[in-house]
């Protein structure tokens, strides 16, 4: 009976971070829309693909099908209503220091560390729930970025796929440690947002090639 509640816990858990995620990741999908001129439709579907498409990838990867955000309505209604709110007040928004880059670190954080513990919970080894989980951050950004013809920021000199990694592996130190799920996770994705954000702040990097 406990085993199911903490189950159910951890299951209730991973669905809240999985639509706050949606929602940060729609807003800097949408963002960057409305910053490209789209019209309405084209920034849902831009909020949509930035909010999801890292999610829809871990979960055919690990077998859970049909991924969450095609089989619940939620993921495409928090998606929406981001897209909207992005849309028809993006000059409340844009207001915001960096609000693109704020809100994809939020994304990131928060889908690493949902990423890494639902890969967990499927019985995946350590090292490759890091990757679930790095791929669960980066793969709406890529999207996203892919769909405004810019180059994917992961691609880039940030520190991006980095940071994801570094949030999904502190959630799985803290289950091979035996520490509880939630915070494990917190201390994960305060650990990605950070890291994202000093990247942008302060310029942190990875190195790059020599210059010719």
């Amino acid at each position: 009976m406990g085993g199911t509640g903490l189950r159910a816990g951890l299951t209730m858990l991973l669905l809240s971070l999985d639509l706050v995620g949606t929602f940060v990741f729609a807003i800097s999908g949408a963002t960057l829309g409305v910053r490209h001129r789209l019209d309405l439709f084209g920034v849902l579907v831009l909020s949509f693909c930035a909010a999801t498409a890292g999610g829809i990838t871990r979960d055919v990867l690990i077998g859970a099908t049909p991924p969450a955000a095609l089989e619940s309505w939620h993921y495409l209604a928090v998606a929406c209503i981001a897209g909207l709110v992005t849309f028809f007040r993006s000059r409340d928004i844009e207001r915001l220091k960096n609000p693109v880059q704020m809100f994809d670190a939020a994304g990131l954080a928060l889908f690493a560390v949902s990423g890494a513990s639902k890969a967990l919970a499927f019985g995946l080894s350590p090292i490759m729930a890091v990757l679930l989980g790095m791929l669960s951050g980066i793969g709406g950004g890529i999207v996203r970025d892919v769909l405004v013809a810019q180059t994917p920021v992961v691609l880039r000199s940030d520190l991006y796929a980095v940071a994801a990694a570094a949030g999904a592996g502190a959630v799985v130190i803290g289950h091979q440690l035996g520490v509880p799920a939630a915070p494990s996770m917190l201390v994960g994705a305060l650990l990605c947002f950070w890291l994202r954000f000093m990247a942008v702040r302060r310029g942190w990097s990875l190195p790059l090639p020599p210059s010719s």
